[in-house]
């Protein structure tokens, strides 16, 4: 069934991992009748953890997207996961929703997970609602977590509906409709209102307050002490939370099913529908910015906010259709390629249900099935207006580990499978490096790339595993040498002779520069090339590991030459002697990868981050202030310091701390390092030669 744009609410569930989303999504759909059975999360049969992954662990790993039609209302429910390995999801989501409800446990309290999907919900300028979940779970304490949410978020945070223990057991309060529910077997039954004590009057006072601020005439109302209707206190609540003033609060239990009713119906009634917080702000194709506004007559502008690509269910792009409407013979150009997309089959998504649609209204959400161009933040449009609407900021994989196939055979199967992970997941990233001859995977930690490898085998058959990345060292000279190369050789009929005289020195001019200092004819010119290029073919090998040799410079001074024996295979010979004999003379130096590091942590831990750095042989370059009171660090740290960096930022910051790491240039190795590194390299030749 289509619906209305006003009659649509696309809700992003969000939080820390553990603070039951999942759970919340699962009884919402059951509360409004969506599904027959209640599932649950350590069985591993919830309707939007759905992969065989997430069964698995006992976690979300991936967006999913799960419709509920509620009292004349579709409600799109956008469940994330709360693991920061998996935060695409978080913000894939919130480009697609209106409203985000933000999940805190009432035993855990407030958590870096819900502290970010609200700083995100700000960003993106989306509406707020706060569960706060498990209430009666042991040790659960929904007024200290109300304090730690006023304490956070500021006077914004409005209660609406709060629980309250008695002696005939826990009820749930409304503060809107001032009525009372106990719930049994998930049922509500009305109960007479409890008698307030003074913490109960304090949160009635605080909505009060927050409605007043929304509206003139009911601050005046508020100021002369006049109660509010509920008429007057519901549209003051939806009117703070379209505008941002305020952040409702409810609670429940959602495994019990207590308390989720009234989560549906302020779904409904407080958080904007499509119509009002669906239009933004598109570019045309020559940059200038277009007004899209959520209607249904307008032409089509939809947004792929998700794709899927499954070697089993094929390729499928999750869309919001912002304005117009999408039917499966719409002319559609992708604004990206600037090409026709030629449309699939559209269907609605329920966890992995798919229901075939004829269309896909304003303000909804579905996918189409078969889209070979579309990317992830792509924008399809109706060839009349081709706008784009702003691409996502996805978070950059920060650890690296390198692949390797336990099936010999497997390797050309790699690339592939990659390619097809990479089209669904952006914060995925793959690279062959030829010089360490490893094929490397990066992403946002640990578990992400654990993820993968079992995808990689459950879905595409390789079985990998997963080790340290070699370091790409390089070599380099200290000091001028001269050396002489004297190839000669003589077989049946003409012989070879080459022989050359080249200084060797560092230089800052480049990786390898050559030049020819010859006086007299001692090498004939049309030799110079060749003994450049034999040259070119050493400096790939180094004396003292093979690593590649940079900052070098070859003056080719003098030599000798036959008129019948002398080629340019025998003077590239000779330039290569030269050479060899020349570099253990140079003073040669292992050189290694230096990167930028910008560390954004909280002011708290910034002593700790800047002992750490030192640890790891890193240089402290100075430090600024970031967003949000954090601090940004920055420091110059060799790259074979920092694999395990992003566990250990991450564990120090509960979450919170971020990086970016860039290579940037090559520095001398200490000295009493080196031995290790040579003694890796030979075993690394050692074993290449065994497999060859």
């Amino acid at each position: 069934m289509n619906y209305a744009n006003d009659h649509i609410r696309n809700v992003l569930i969000a939080g820390h991992g553990g603070a039951g989303k999942t759970s919340l999504a699962e009884a919402l759909l059951f509360t409004a009748k969506s599904t027959d059975r209640l599932g649950r999360v350590e069985d591993g049969n919830t309707v939007c953890d759905y992969d065989p992954e997430e069964a698995k662990r006992r976690a979300s790993l991936s967006l999913a997207v799960a419709p509920v039609e509620y009292d004349g209302v579709k409600i799109n429910l956008i469940d994330t996961p709360g693991l920061f390995d998996f935060e695409l999801g978080l913000h894939e989501g919130i480009r697609a929703a209106e409203s985000v409800l933000i999940t805190v446990s009432g035993r855990s309290g407030l958590t870096v997970g819900a502290q970010k999907a609200y700083k995100l919900a700000l960003k993106h300028g989306k509406s707020r609602m706060i569960y706060i979940s498990k209430i009666d779970a042991e040790h659960a304490d929904f007024y200290k977590v109300f304090e730690e949410l006023k304490a956070e978020f500021g006077p914004s945070v409005c209660p609406v509906v709060v629980p309250i223990e008695q002696a005939g057991g826990r009820v749930f309060v409304n503060l809107i409709e001032s009525k009372a529910y106990s719930y049994v077997n998930g049922t509500a039954r009305e109960v007479p209102m409890p008698k307030y004590g003074h913490r109960e009057d304090g949160l009635i006072e605080a909505m009060r307050e927050a409605v007043a601020e929304t509206d003139d005439a009911l601050m005046e109302k508020f100021f002369e002490g006049e109660p509010f209707t509920q008429e007057e206190l519901t549209e003051g609540v939806r009117v703070g939370v379209k505008t941002g003033a305020i952040t409702p609060v409810l609670c429940g239990c959602s495994t019990a099913l207590a308390g989720t009713d009234m989560v549906l119906r302020y779904i409904k009634k407080l958080l904007p529908s499509a119509a009002r917080g669906a239009g933004c702000v598109a570019a045309d194709r020559d940059g200038n910015e277009v007004e899209i506004a959520c209607e249904a007559k307008d032409p089509l502008c939809a947004y792929v906010f998700k794709t899927v690509a499954d070697p089993f269910v094929g390729k499928m792009s999750y869309v919001k259709v912002v304005s117009g409407t999408l039917k499966a013979d719409s002319p559609v150009v992708n604004s990206r390629t600037g090409e026709p997309e030629r449309m699939g089959k559209l269907v609605f998504v329920k966890g992995k249900k798919q229901t075939d649609a004829a269309e896909i209204g304003a303000g909804d959400i579905g996918a189409i099935t078969k889209l070979p161009a579309a990317q992830t933040g792509d924008t399809l449009c109706a060839p009349g207006r081709v706008v784009s609407l702003p691409r996502p900021e996805f978070p950059r994989p920060t650890l690296s580990m390198a692949i390797k196939v336990k099936q010999k055979g497997d390797e050309s199967k790699i690339s592939g499978a990659l390619q097809r992970l990479m089209e669904e997941d952006p914060t995925l990233g793959y690279a062959v490096n030829t010089e360490t001859v490893q094929q490397v995977i990066s992403g946002l930690g640990e578990q992400h790339l654990d993820v993968v490898c079992a995808k990689l085998k459950s879905k595409f058959g390789v079985e990998v595993s997963l080790t340290e990345p070699r370091i790409a060292y390089r070599e380099s000279i200290r000091k001028k040498c001269k050396a002489q190369g004297r190839h000669k050789k003589q077989t049946g009929g003409h012989g070879q002779f080459g022989d050359v005289w080249i200084e060797f020195e560092p230089t800052d001019e480049g990786e390898f520069v050559f030049a020819e200092n010859v006086f007299g004819g001692s090498v004939p010119k049309n030799y110079f090339p060749a003994v450049e290029k034999g040259l070119q073919e050493a400096v790939r090998h180094g004396v003292l590991a093979g690593y590649p040799v940079v900052g070098l410079k070859a003056t080719l001074l003098d030599g000798s030459y036959h008129p019948v024996d002398s080629s340019e295979m025998a003077f590239k010979m000779a330039a290569k002697l030269a050479y060899k004999a020349a570099l253990p003379e140079a003073g040669p130096v292992l050189l290694e990868p230096i990167g930028n590091l910008m560390a954004t942590v909280p002011g708290d831990v910034l002593g700790d981050i800047m002992g750490e750095v030192t640890k790891r042989r890193g240089r402290v370059l100075g430090m600024h202030p970031a967003e949000d009171g954090q601090q940004t660090l920055e420091a110059d740290v060799p790259v074979s310091e920092m694999h395990d960096f992003t566990t250990y930022l991450r564990q120090l910051t509960q979450g919170r701390g971020s990086f970016v790491f860039e290579f940037t240039r090559y520095e001398p190795l200490p000295s009493n390092l080196e031995p290790k590194v040579i003694e890796e390299a030979k075993k690394f030749i050692d074993m290449k030669d065994d497999e060859e």
